[in-house]
């Protein structure tokens, strides 16, 4: 039997290879049921999430906002462009003088 439920957040779509006159009915759910329309259900409720890294992130900079749980937290340091480094594909510096410090254009980083 290969059926395959696909949800798009609106509408419910059920492929199979059997005809439809063949399915066992299905119960009618809510069209404002949180388990239909979210793709963030997954089957999961149980409660809050938990911390399983068990720590807490510091900001490098305490001028920049605190990350939010859609924001994007890299843990490791961004790799130096101004050098050559062919395992990671940098090219490094060019035709002008880098300066590593520096976060304008002129800069590396």
């Amino acid at each position: 039997d290969n059926v395959k439920d696909r949800f798009d957040g609106a509408s419910r779509v059920s492929v199979s290879n059997r005809p439809s006159e063949n399915l066992p009915p299905r119960p009618a759910a809510s069209p404002h049921s949180p388990s239909i329309n979210s793709l963030l259900a997954g089957g999961r409720s149980h409660g809050p999430r938990r911390n399983r890294y068990n720590f807490q992130l510091k900001p490098c900079n305490q001028d920049h906002k605190t990350p939010g749980p859609r924001d994007l937290v890299y843990l490791d340091a961004s790799p130096n462009f101004c050098d050559k480094n062919p395992r990671l594909g940098i090219h490094g510096t060019q035709g002008r003088q880098c300066n590593d410090t520096s976060p304008g254009v002129e800069g590396c980083v």
